[in-house]
């Protein structure tokens, strides 16, 4: 039986830093929770489902007694901004709307996207969404990783691949990927594609060698 967990979740807390980063009494924590949420599928729908597809990879939540502060780690840090800073504002204002509070929100840009996981995984799945031929988005994909400095790749897609009548799942693997080693850096992106003929689901790895010390929690966003 395979025992296999999220290598995100597997470092948070020990290499990793935290997706939401707020304390709260027992009577809150509830409330807060479906607020993080919510905050989530808003900014992954508006922004990563719907063309301009900003590629919002990670988005980070803190918590002070007066406000949220909403950080988006996205690869195209312009069409989330957009003309003096219109956009955002207007993503400000839906997001007040949304939980009731005053939101901060800052942008940081994901300076190569080809060694975020997440945007690599929705990259695929946005080709074979266009019918390209999913071994060689597989393989090209892999190849830019290791071109980009990542140190090992892997890539499964499993469904209807090529309309086939039967599913089935693909794998592409190029380098290492010590996935139970804690100080070595291993993200992990997961996505869905909904393709004219079912779901294709798409998990990549991509291994980007050990964890410096000193900036342990900043490295998922680089």
């Amino acid at each position: 039986m395979g025992q296999k967990c999220s290598p995100i979740g597997f470092r948070t807390g020990i290499t990793l830093g935290w997706k939401s980063t707020w304390f709260a009494p027992k009577a809150a924590y509830g409330e807060f929770l479906v607020e993080d949420q919510k905050i989530r599928k808003f900014v992954d729908d508006r922004l990563n489902r719907m063309p301009p597809y900003a590629g919002i990879a990670r988005v980070e939540i803190e918590r002070t007694r007066d406000e949220v502060r909403v950080v988006l780690h996205t690869a195209r840090p312009g069409l989330v901004i957009g003309p003096k800073g219109a956009e955002v504002d207007k993503l400000r204002e839906n997001l007040e709307d949304l939980i009731d509070r005053r939101v901060n929100v800052n942008i940081v840009e994901i300076k190569k996207p080809e060694l975020n996981a997440q945007l690599v995984a929705d990259n695929i799945g946005e080709q074979l969404k266009r019918r390209a031929a999913f071994r060689r988005v597989m393989k090209q994909s892999c190849e830019a990783a290791m071109g980009a400095g990542a140190k090992g790749v892997k890539i499964i897609c499993g469904g209807r691949l090529g309309g086939a009548e039967l599913a089935r799942s693909e794998t592409q693997l190029l380098g290492s990927i010590p996935l139970q080693t804690l100080q070595a850096d291993v993200d992990y992106g997961l996505s869905a594609t909904r393709t004219t003929y079912g779901i294709i689901g798409i998990k990549v790895w991509i291994y980007r060698g050990y964890f410096e010390t000193e900036n342990k929690n900043n490295t998922f966003g680089s």
